[in-house]
């Protein structure tokens, strides 16, 4: 029996055989082409994908008895607490230097919705000097593998989409100064889109109409990919993991590692305290003692609303994207085979007719699957939450004006520069609104964090009104 003959068989068995309509039509090149693609399904999983969560109707089931989850605040509570903080950065900084810390970012996004034609990492969002996304990781990174004196490995997941374009950015920018051997660019998985009748939809011709697999996918390809085999032989044990659209994150925070490592926990987060109840942020919860994330639109609005008679929110633990992951629990993840759940997307999704005619619709049409990173925590033997400040740490760039623009996050760097300058006993000016009247921006090369600026008061000018001042 021929290839062909074999996935005609295979596609009839699945009721998928309308993958093959155009094949007449198709050069030999274009039928390669298909037959790759057909070949790399995962049928039996597609099976039970269709039975699940394409015919059955969305479902916002939520767990019946959950509790808010508890967490380590900003500032230790008592003594007791204040010594564990101590120990814990103390482990943190030995667990770096000892190179067992790696980063982790989930770069696959486009630079759409900000009007940039590009992967989002290459947006230009530093204030004075437009530096990239990715660069002002690098630049983290490097500051860090020097201050520590160890090689701190840098993993970046892109998506199909965008893979050569990042690897081809990296690549003409001299990997940022990086060594390119430090750094591992590899490609986030596809699921195939479906109509709302379980078929595979078709893009044209000889291509699967597919998306890529969610954040939850990148703990799947990080291991498919070599990247957590490529972590075992250098000895690394934690994994940092965030999301390209935040230039505050703190990519080696001692703290962070230091309380995730002293627990001994598997998979920890951060958290922020939300602004309202209704702030589009997953809800940290606790159900049957695991820590879990109820997403901002599946939590009730009584509860969303509930307060403490102190007027703080019961539900008040925002999820940010930041977490500490043990490369052991990636492993386990993927023992046998991947352990998340998928979810399903109701969305517009560009696609061939049976007559072949390209169709964009104007309303959705169909389902895309993806799985959720924070899906992994209740698997998680223990986990941690650490509380951190919006203003130091959260400043995402989703959108091109308003709450988490572009303009939003560039405010918020120049207002962190301010802070830690004037935490230092720096002046800075301001306007009659209290905002900074200049703009400020401190390289990741001058300070990570705040206590960084009191040994070098003498590299930093006087500040005046309207100037443009990057501290590097």
């Amino acid at each position: 029996m021929t290839t062909f003959e074999k996935i005609k068989k295979l596609l009839k068995k699945h009721n998928q055989s309308h993958l093959l309509a155009f094949w007449e039509q198709l050069n030999p090149a274009q039928r390669q082409n298909l037959l790759a693609q057909i070949e790399r399904l995962d049928f039996s999983g597609i099976d039970r994908w269709v039975a699940d969560y394409i015919k059955k109707p969305a479902s916002a089931a939520i767990p019946v008895d959950f509790t808010p989850a508890w967490f380590y605040g900003l500032n230790p509570l008592g003594p007791e607490q204040e010594r564990k903080y101590a120990r814990a950065r103390e482990l943190g900084r030995e667990l770096i230097s000892a190179g067992k810390v790696a980063a982790f970012v989930v770069a696959g996004g486009q630079g759409t919705r900000l009007g940039f034609a590009g992967p989002k990492g290459d947006f230009p969002i530093s204030p004075v000097k437009s530096k990239t996304l990715f660069e002002i990781f690098a630049e983290t990174i490097a500051t860090v593998s020097e201050k520590y004196q160890a090689v701190c490995p840098w993993y970046i997941m892109t998506s199909p989409l965008n893979y050569a374009e990042t690897v081809e950015i990296f690549r003409s920018n001299g990997y940022y100064g990086l060594n390119e051997k430090d750094t591992f660019i590899f490609q986030q998985d596809t699921l195939p889109n479906f109509s709302f009748d379980g078929k595979i939809l078709l893009a044209d011709k000889d291509n699967i109409a597919c998306s890529p697999d969610g954040h939850g996918g990148s703990l799947k390809t990080l291991y498919k990919s070599g990247a957590i085999k490529d972590m075992k032989k250098r000895g690394i044990e934690f994994i940092s993991y965030w999301q390209v659209d935040n230039p505050l994150i703190n990519i080696f925070d001692p703290l962070f590692i230091g309380l995730h490592a002293l627990d001994e926990a598997e998979m920890s987060s951060k958290a922020l305290i939300k602004t309202g109840p209704y702030e589009k942020l997953g809800n940290f919860c606790l159900v049957d003692g695991k820590v879990t994330v109820i997403e901002y639109s599946d939590l009730p609005d009584e509860l969303a609303e509930k307060r403490n008679p102190d007027g703080s929110l019961v539900f008040e633990l925002g999820s940010i994207a930041i977490h500490i992951i043990n490369r052991t629990f990636v492993e386990k993840l993927n023992a046998a085979g991947f352990a998340l759940p998928l979810h399903k997307a109701v969305k517009k999704i560009p696609h061939i007719d049976q007559q072949g005619n390209f169709i964009k619709p104007q309303q959705p049409n169909g389902i895309k699957l993806e799985s959720f990173v924070f899906d992994a925590l209740p698997l998680a033997s223990k986990s941690i939450i650490l509380e951190t400040l919006r203003s130091e740490e959260f400043a995402p760039v989703k959108n091109a004006t308003g709450i988490d623009s572009a303009e939003n996050a560039r405010e918020m760097i120049v207002a962190r520069g301010t802070a830690w300058l004037e935490s230092a006993g720096i002046a800075v000016p301001r306007k009659p609104d209290g905002s900074p009247n200049c703009l400020i921006e401190i390289a990741p090369s001058f300070a990570l964090e705040k206590d960084d600026i009191k040994a070098k008061l003498n590299q930093i000018p006087k500040i005046k009104p309207r100037d443009s001042l990057c501290l590097a």
